[in-house]
């Protein structure tokens, strides 16, 4: 554990090393970080006021001398029996007057080391360990794993003098591990100085299902354009921040996290590809700050969700400060999401808050369809409910975007559906039950005993998602209308201006996933971005609605009834029932 080096951040450790961490149970034991934890373990156990303390001596007051014998004391009883190491070290009697509480203690310390957050960050720089990720990951953080297990087994075997019956393989070691390298942009430009110091993440390991809580658990607020550039005058130092280069459908997004927010970081891994060597070869399309240092309190009327449009070098910047209330995955991935929008806008592309996808059924054909709306709509929820009622009908289906994605009208007219994530964010309690638990392996769950429990899993390949699909079916989510004979779970719109301003309105029935209640409108269901470029995505729309029409895609609203009491499951599954008989009965 002293080739590298380590920082505690509340309940969050990241272990730094360019080789190795720890070969057996004499390195950890005798470490400067097991003895720190150890201390801040008794400050714990002090706060709490636990029995546990009268382990020692005195119980009001644990002396540094006593932590100091208390490591010698589990090293020796990592290798001896609890009546062979009383003798060896007399200081530690008073630890064995009791040694179910002894033990006890030595429980709860493993238990408080597995409560941490742990990052490993292998350091790549003089040794290419990227170019043998698997081996990296064997030699450093399974190898911790296999010996804290076996340091707190043989500490109670030796302690109680039995043997466990049922041996329990927990994730003892480190929650994330990453391979990492300096990253040289391959252009010259004013970011090379505040850029090439900060490591840039090649391989990513996780121990799914990581289960962590965060400050805040909504998103609020909307992502603003300013007019300058907000890293201009930014000062960081890049020991305390990583880069996880994500590929958002066809764009390059550089995401700089700082490493207090390293659990959130590394969620992406989960949501977005990591981009390979030759993608970073090429310009990015855009870099985002999460979590930049600030001083003093908020100004309740400055945004701080903001980005700038480097016109100049033709890149995107992002930035949210490092305050308690950002502390959320969403704000995480929906500047990711605004700032793919935003490009996609300025390249003629018009983007979607909403999910597609890509089926073909039994004796009838194939079809590709746009599921639009905000948040808490339904879209994820109706596509779980499809994928349960289909099972003897489909031959395929294939996620092209679960929550944001690009429509492009081809030279050839064809119309083309994007999307831009491998995974999906989405709400524990409305997913289907036995899809949530066949998934939970995969999963990284936030905040589970709250409202908004939230899951981050895997959903589809990225080659799905950069590929295309010529598109057939554009529909709005609408999760507060209760169907009805006047109101069918599916109703087809007459007209581009109909449609236009039943898509514009952008009404949703809050869910609690932000901090808005009640029926909300927002421009196009879309608040990531479109609403700061408004003239040119009303010249888009105005084109690409007018197209629908022209190739005749079926352009109409789908009741999810998510926002309906009663409705949460049963809704979802109706819309999908209902847009399953008009898929059957798409000409082929």
């Amino acid at each position: 554990m002293e080739n590298g080096s380590y920082e505690v951040y509340g309940d969050k450790l990241v272990l730094r090393t360019r080789n190795r961490l720890c070969d057996n149970v004499d390195e950890l034991i005798n470490s400067k970080l097991f003895l720190d934890l150890l201390s801040k373990y008794v400050r714990y156990l002090f706060r709490q006021q636990s029995r546990l303390l009268r382990v020692f001596f005195n119980e009001e007051k644990v002396t540094p001398e006593e932590l100091k014998t208390m490591q010698t004391t589990l090293l020796l009883l990592s290798k001896l029996p609890a009546d062979q190491v009383c003798k060896i070290v007399p200081e530690s009697l008073t630890f064995f007057e009791d040694l179910d509480l002894l033990s006890d203690f030595v429980e709860q310390f493993y238990n408080f080391w597995r409560r941490l957050q742990r990052l490993v960050v292998l350091d790549s720089v003089d040794d290419r360990l990227d170019k043998r990720p698997y081996r990296s990951f064997t030699e450093t953080v399974e190898k911790l794993m296999h010996v804290v297990r076996s340091a707190q087994r043989d500490i109670l075997e030796n302690i109680s003098g039995n043997h466990p019956r049922v041996y329990r393989q927990v994730s003892a070691g480190a929650n994330i591990a990453a391979i990492t390298l300096p990253y040289h942009m391959p252009f010259i430009c004013k970011y090379e100085d505040k850029l090439c110091d900060i490591l840039m993440t090649r391989q990513v390991l996780i121990y799914p299902p990581l289960i962590f809580n965060t400050p805040n658990n909504k998103r609020s607020g909307k992502f603003k354009r300013i007019d300058h550039n907000p890293i201009d005058h930014l000062n960081i130092d890049p020991e305390q921040w990583l880069c996880y280069p994500a590929k958002v459908g066809e764009l390059i997004i550089l995401v700089y996290f700082t490493v207090q927010w390293f659990e959130l970081g590394f969620s992406l891994s989960n949501l977005f590809e990591l981009a390979e060597d030759a993608d970073l070869k090429k310009k990015p399309d855009a870099i985002y700050f999460y979590g930049i240092p600030v001083e003093g309190e908020k100004d309740p009327d400055t945004s701080e969700t903001i980005f700038y449009d480097d016109k100049e070098n033709d890149i995107l910047i992002g930035t949210v400060p490092y305050r308690k209330e950002y502390a959320y995955f969403g704000y995480l991935k929906k500047m990711i999401l605004t700032l793919h929008n935003v490009k996609m806008m300025k390249i003629g592309r018009m983007p979607f808050h909403g999910a597609m996808f890509h089926i073909v059924l039994r004796n009838a054909g194939t079809s590709n369809v746009v599921l639009i709306g905000d948040t808490g709509a339904g879209k994820s929820e109706t596509l779980e409910a499809l994928r349960g009622i289909i099972e003897d009908q489909v031959e395929d289906l294939v996620i092209i975007a679960d929550d944001m994605g690009s429509i492009d009208i081809l030279p050839d007219g064809r119309i083309m559906g994007y999307g831009t994530e491998i995974g999906a964010f989405v709400r524990l309690d409305d997913l289907q039950k036995g899809y949530a638990f066949g998934q939970i392996d995969r999963s990284i769950i936030m905040n589970p005993d709250q409202v908004n429990a939230r899951v981050v899993l895997p959903v589809t390949k990225f080659k799905s998602v950069v590929e295309g699909y010529e598109v057939d079916f554009v529909l709005y989510a609408n999760n507060y209308d209760t169907v009805d004979e006047d109101h069918p779970a599916v109703e087809r719109i007459k007209s581009p201006d109909q449609a236009i301003d039943v898509f514009r309105s952008g009404a949703v029935m809050s869910k609690g996933t932000t901090t808005t209640t009640g029926l909300t409108h927002s421009y196009f269901a879309n608040i990531f971005g479109p609403p700061e470029y408004r003239d040119l995505h009303d010249e888009i729309a105005q084109k690409f609605f007018q197209a629908f029409y022209d190739k005749n895609v079926f352009v109409g609203e789908m009741r999810t009834q998510l926002g309906v009491s009663g409705k949460e499951f049963s809704g979802p599954e109706d819309s999908a029932r209902a847009l399953l008989e008009i898929l059957k009965e798409k000409p082929k």
